[in-house]
C-alpha cells in the first residue's frame, strides 16, 4: 500500500468521525430553545467577598450579561434592562466551584420581553449541583433610527408554554405592582415585636447610611453606550453590603432582591452617585434602602432618577444559622417612615413569596383574601389554570356528542377537561359565563350565588350555595374569587379563572358544609365567525377523590349533561348581555 492510500484512508476516516460529531452536535442545537444562551463560570478569589463566597454583585453582573445576550439574541438588535423581578438566593458559592446561568427568552410582547434565568452552582470534585436562584427580567429592545417590533416566541415542550403563557399574567402584575405597593403601603398597619429584637443594643440608623460616586466608562456599557443594568446592580449590592455592615458590625449575606424598575437610561460619562441606609432590622433580618441617581455635569441643576430597590439580608453563624440583630433607631420624619414602611413591605414580600413563588401542590386551598394579598391571588389563580391548560398529558376518557371529557393524573391531583364548540361569539361567551350569579341557570350544582365584593373590573368574590355531594344532606357553601381576563394576542383564550378564598365576613356556619376548590375555570377560544371553542377545567380536591374515583361512569354523565346544559344557556342567552359587564 502506498502513503498516498494510507494518507487518503486516514483522512476519509477523520472526515467521517467528524461529520458525524458534526451531525450530533447539530442534533443537540436543534432541540434546544432558539433564544438559549448559556454561561459557565469558575469561581476565583477575585470574585469573593470577606466570607470567601462568590459576591452577589458579581453573581447579578453574570445574570444580567447572560440574559442581555438572550434577548439580543431574538430582538436582532441592541436592549436594555428594564426591570427585575424578586430573586431569592437560596444558596452560596464558593471558590472554586462553577457558576451555571442558563437564560432563555419565554415571551416577546410589542418591544419588550420576559427573559427566564436559572442560576445553580456545581462541585467539580463532589459532581453535586445546587439551585441558586430562579430570575425573570423584562428587557426591551433599542434602535435609535427605528422603532422595534419583535417576533413572537413559539413555544414547544410543556414548560416552555406554561411559561409563554403565564409571562402574560406577570406582565400585568408588573405594570401594576408600583400603584399597588403604594396603596398597600399606605392602608397596612403593623404591629411592632419588641421582643423579638435585641434591645440591649440599639444603633442609630444615620450610621448605616453610605453614600458613593462611580464613574461610568465604557467598559460598564454596552456597544450603544448604555450602562449594563447588571452593573449598576453590582454597584447598589456594594452600598447596601457596607451599609448592613454598619449595623452589624459584621459580613452579611444577601437573601433577596425586591422586585424593582429602572426609571431611566444611565450611558457613558455619566457619574451615578448610590446611596443606602437600613431602613429597619428585624429579629434575623434588615432591610436596606438603595437609591441611584445620574448626572452628566456638576453644574446640573437636577439630577436624574436612575433606579431604587430594596435588599434583605441576614447575617450567618458558623452553622450557616441566622444571628439576632440589634435593633435600628430611625431618624425622625422621613426616617420613621421608611421604618414603617419596610415593616409592611416584609409582610407584603412574604404574602407574595409564598402565593406567587409556591408550587401549585404547596399552597393550600382557601387562602385568606387580605389588600396585601389580592393582586397576588387574582395571580396565582390565573396562573394555575393556565398552567393546567399547558400540560401535555391529557387522556381523552369519553366523547358524547361532540363533548369531549379528557382526564389528567398528577401526583395527589385528579383533574378533569370538558371540551365543546358552540356557535356563539367568544366575546359573547366570556360575558355570559364572567358572571357567577348566571351560573345557576345552567348548573344545578349552583343553588345560588352572591356577589360579595367586586374587587376590580377583573376580579369579584362569590359565595355559591350547592347541593350536598353523594347523597350527603347537608349542602355546601364556597367562597370562590374568580378573575377573568381578555386575550393578550390572536390565538389566545378568554380566561374565567376560579379558586377558594376565605373571607372574615364569611366563615364557616353550622348549616352549610365548607366546601374548596383549587383550581377550576374556562378557557374560550375564538374559532370564527360565531363559533367558539368552550373547555372547562377543574382540579379536583382530596376530599372529592373518593366521590370521583367511585362514581366515574356516572360523572361521565354528569359533566355531559350539565356541559350540554352550559352550550343551551350560550345559545339561549347570546343577544341578551348582562349591562352591568358591557364594560369588558
Amino acid at each position: 500500500m502506498s502513503f498516498a492510500s494510507v494518507f487518503s484512508n486516514r483522512t476519509s476516516r477523520k472526515s467521517v468521525s467528524r461529520a458525524g460529531d458534526e451531525d450530533t452536535m447539530a442534533n443537540s442545537e436543534g432541540d434546544r430553545n432558539p433564544t438559549e444562551v448559556q454561561m459557565s463560570q469558575l469561581v476565583l478569589p477575585c470574585h469573593t467577598n470577606l466570607r470567601g463566597e462568590l459576591s452577589i454583585g458579581q453573581l447579578l453582573k453574570w445574570i444580567d450579561t447572560t440574559a442581555y445576550l438572550s434577548a439580543e439574541r431574538h430582538a436582532g438588535c441592541p436592549c436594555v434592562t428594564a426591570s427585575m423581578d424578586d430573586i431569592y438566593f437560596e444558596h452560596t458559592i464558593s471558590v472554586g466551584q462553577v457558576v451555571n446561568i442558563k437564560a432563555k427568552v419565554n415571551r416577546a410582547f410589542n418591544s419588550s420581553m420576559e427573559v427566564g434565568i436559572q442560576v445553580t452552582s456545581e462541585d467539580l470534585c463532589s459532581e453535586k449541583q445546587w439551585t441558586v436562584c430562579k430570575a425573570l427580567a423584562t428587557f426591551v429592545a433599542h434602535q435609535q433610527l427605528s422603532k422595534v417590533k419583535l417576533k413572537q416566541i413559539n413555544p414547544r415542550t410543556e414548560e416552555e408554554k406554561t411559561e409563554h403563557s403565564v409571562a402574560a399574567e406577570r406582565r400585568r402584575m408588573r405594570l401594576l405592582y408600583a400603584d399597588t405597593i403604594k396603596d398597600l403601603l399606605a392602608n397596612c398597619t403593623i404591629k411592632e415585636d419588641p421582643e423579638s429584637k435585641d434591645c440591649s443594643r440599639m444603633v442609630p440608623a444615620e450610621k448605616t447610611r453610605v453614600e458613593s460616586v462611580e464613574l461610568v466608562l465604557p467598559p460598564h456599557a454596552n456597544h450603544q453606550g448604555n450602562t449594563f443594568g447588571g452593573q449598576i446592580m453590582a454597584w447598589m449590592e456594594n452600598v447596601a453590603t457596607i451599609a448592613a455592615s454598619r449595623l452589624c458590625r459584621a459580613h452579611p449575606t444577601l437573601k433577596a432582591i425586591e422586585m424593582f424598575h429602572f426609571r431611566g437610561p444611565s450611558q457613558v460619562g455619566d457619574r451615578l452617585v448610590l446611596k443606602a441606609i437600613v431602613n429597619n432590622a428585624f429579629k434575623h433580618s434588615m432591610e436596606v434602602g438603595v437609591c441611584v441617581e445620574a448626572y452628566r455635569q456638576e453644574a446640573e441643576p437636577h439630577w436624574r432618577h436612575i433606579n431604587s430597590a430594596f435588599m434583605t439580608f441576614v447575617v450567618l453563624d458558623a452553622d450557616d444559622q441566622p444571628q439576632k440583630l440589634p435593633w435600628i433607631q430611625p431618624q425622625p420624619g422621613e426616617g420613621e417612615r421608611r421604618y414603617r414602611e419596610a415593616s409592611a413591605r416584609k409582610k407584603i414580600r412574604l404574602d407574595r413569596k409564598y402565593i406567587v413563588s409556591c408550587k401549585q401542590a404547596e399552597v393550600p386551598l382557601s387562602v385568606p383574601w387580605d389588600p396585601s394579598n389580592q393582586v397576588y391571588l387574582s395571580y396565582n389563580n390565573v396562573s394555575s389554570l393556565k398552567m393546567l391548560v399547558a400540560k401535555s398529558n391529557w387522556v381523552l376518557s369519553s366523547e358524547i356528542s361532540q363533548v369531549r371529557l379528557y382526564t389528567l393524573e398528577e401526583d395527589k391531583f385528579l383533574s378533569f377537561h370538558l371540551e365543546m364548540v358552540v356557535h356563539v361569539d367568544a366575546a359573547q361567551a366570556f360575558l355570559l359565563l364572567s358572571d357567577l350569579r348566571r351560573r345557576p341557570e345552567w348548573d344545578r350544582h349552583y343553588r345560588s350565588v352572591d356577589l360579595v365584593q367586586q374587587v376590580d373590573e377583573d376580579d369579584a368574590i362569590y359565595h355559591v350555595i350547592s347541593p350536598g355531594l353523594g347523597g350527603n344532606a347537608k349542602p355546601q357553601d364556597f367562597v370562590i374569587l374568580a378573575s377573568r381576563r381578555k386575550p393578550c394576542d390572536n390565538g389566545e383564550p378568554y380566561i374565567i379563572a376560579l379558586r377558594s378564598v376565605t373571607l372574615p365576613t364569611h366563615p364557616e356556619v353550622p348549616e352549610y358544609r365548607r366546601g374548596e376548590t383549587l383550581c377550576s375555570g374556562f378557557c374560550l377560544w375564538h374559532e370564527g365567525d360565531q363559533v367558539t371553542k368552550v373547555s372547562y377545567y377543574n382540579q379536583a380536591t382530596p376530599g372529592l377523590l373518593n366521590y370521583v374515583t367511585t362514581n366515574v361512569s356516572g360523572l361521565s354523565s354528569e359533566f355531559y349533561s350539565t356541559f350540554k346544559a352550559c352550550e343551551h344557556f350560550l345559545l339561549d342567552n347570546r343577544n341578551d348581555l348582562a349591562p352591568s359587564l358591557q364594560t369588558l
